[in-house]
C-alpha cells in the first residue's frame, strides 16, 4: 500500500514540476556531487519512495551530500501532506484556504481593511473604506490563491469603483485589500514589500499552544514575500524576536545571506518590532478556532502592532527547516503519535 501510494505521489510531482527549474538544481547538485545526471535522477526516483518526500525537497533539503540517517531526518513533501491531513482534516480547512472565509472567521485579529469583489461591484462601505484608503494602494487577488502568485498591486487613482470591478472580474479576482505600511524599521530592512512574520502554531492533545518556530519573511525587489517568488526567510528566537540566524533562498544556488542584498541592512540580530505582542496574537488566534491543529500564521506588523494576514494549514516545509538547516520530522512525529494514541 505504501509503494501504490508514493508511486502515486511519485507522478503527482512529475505532473506540478517546474521543468526549467529542476533542470538548474539537477545540474548544480551534479556539479557540487561531481557525479552524473543519471546517478542523481536515480537517487531522486529512489528518496521519493524511500524518505516520503517530493522531487523538488531532493534538492532544497540537498539530499545529495546527506547520508541515510541524516535524510530520515527531513520532513518532505508526502509525509507532510500526510500530517497535515491528520491535524487539519479537509472539512475543516476551507477557512484557511480561502482568505475571504479566513477574513471573517479570524476577524477579531484581522486589522486591515478588505472587501469581496461583490462588495465593489455593489459600491458597499466596505469597498469604499479599502478604495479610499490612505496610502492610496489596493492589493487585488484570488482569495483561494497560494504563494502570493497572481497578486496585483493597483493604485487607487487609475481606477473607479465600476473600473476597479470590471477589472477584478477580467483577472479573476475576488478580494481587495488596502496596502498594508509596515513598521517603519521592518520597512528599513525592505521597502519594496510587506516583510512578514510567519509563527507556527501546533495545539497538544491538551488544547496547549507549541510554537515550532518563527521566521521573518524578506522582500528582494518584490511586491509579496514567499520564498516561492525567490524571497529570503530568516529564523527568529522564540522568547526574544531577535533573528538568530542568516536569510536563506529556496534556489539552492544562492548562498545565505548575513544582509539584505538591496538596502545592506544587517539582518542578522534584527528584532522584530511588537514580537510579544506577534507570539501572543498567534497564541489567541490558535485557540480561537481548535478544529485545526497545526496551523502557520502569517502576521503583518505596522507602527500600531500586529494583525494576521494567513493561516495556513499546509504550512511550508521547506520554509521551517531550511532557515536552520535542520530536520525535523522527530518534532511533529511526537504531536502524530499523541493524536493517534489518544483517539
Amino acid at each position: 500500500m505504501k509503494f501504490l501510494w508514493r508511486t502515486k505521489y511519485l507522478i503527482y510531482y512529475l505532473w506540478k514540476l517546474n521543468k526549467p527549474l529542476f533542470l538548474k538544481f539537477l545540474r548544480f547538485s551534479k556539479n557540487e556531487k561531481q557525479t552524473t545526471t543519471f546517478k542523481i535522477l536515480i537517487d531522486v526516483v529512489k528518496s521519493v519512495y524511500r524518505y516520503n518526500i517530493g522531487i523538488m525537497d531532493y534538492f532544497h533539503f540537498r539530499f545529495y551530500e546527506k547520508n541515510h540517517q541524516q535524510r530520515l531526518q527531513w520532513v518532505g513533501t508526502g509525509y507532510k501532506y500526510e500530517y497535515d491531513l491528520l491535524m487539519n482534516p479537509p472539512q475543516f480547512r476551507n477557512i484557511l484556504a480561502d482568505k475571504i472565509l479566513f477574513y471573517q472567521t479570524y476577524k477579531p485579529f484581522v486589522h486591515h481593511q478588505y472587501c469581496t469583489y461583490n462588495d465593489i461591484r455593489t459600491k458597499t462601505p466596505e469597498a469604499q473604506k479599502v478604495f479610499e484608503n490612505p496610502t492610496g494602494k489596493i492589493i487585488v487577488k484570488d482569495s483561494k490563491g497560494q504563494c502570493g502568485w497572481g497578486v496585483e498591486l493597483l493604485s487607487a487613482k487609475d481606477f473607479t469603483m465600476e473600473t476597479l470591478a470590471a477589472y477584478m472580474k477580467k483577472k479573476g479576482f475576488n478580494l481587495a485589500e488596502e496596502f498594508i505600511v509596515q513598521h517603519p524599521r521592518l520597512m528599513s530592512l525592505s521597502d519594496s514589500g510587506l516583510n512578514t512574520v510567519r509563527i507556527i502554531t501546533q495545539l497538544t492533545r491538551n488544547n496547549a499552544v507549541d510554537i515550532l518556530g518563527a521566521y521573518l519573511r524578506l522582500t528582494i525587489n518584490n511586491h509579496v514575500d514567499n520564498m516561492a517568488s525567490g524571497n529570503m526567510a530568516a529564523p527568529v528566537n522564540i522568547k526574544t524576536g531577535q533573528v538568530c540566524g542568516p536569510a536563506v533562498f529556496s534556489d539552492i544556488t544562492r548562498k545565505p545571506q548575513t544582509h539584505h542584498p538591496i538596502s545592506g541592512v544587517s539582518i542578522l540580530k534584527f528584532t522584530v518590532p511588537f514580537w510579544k505582542e506577534s507570539t501572543d496574537l498567534a497564541v489567541q488566534a490558535a485557540l480561537y478556532d481548535t478544529r485545526n491543529r497545526s496551523i502557520g500564521w502569517d502576521i503583518a506588523i505596522t507602527a500600531n502592532g500586529p494583525g494576521l494576514l494567513e493561516g495556513n494549514h499546509n504550512w511550508c516545509k521547506i520554509l521551517w527547516q531550511l532557515p536552520v538547516n535542520q530536520g525535523m520530522k522527530h518534532i511533529l512525529e511526537q504531536y502524530k503519535t499523541e493524536l493517534l494514541e489518544n483517539r
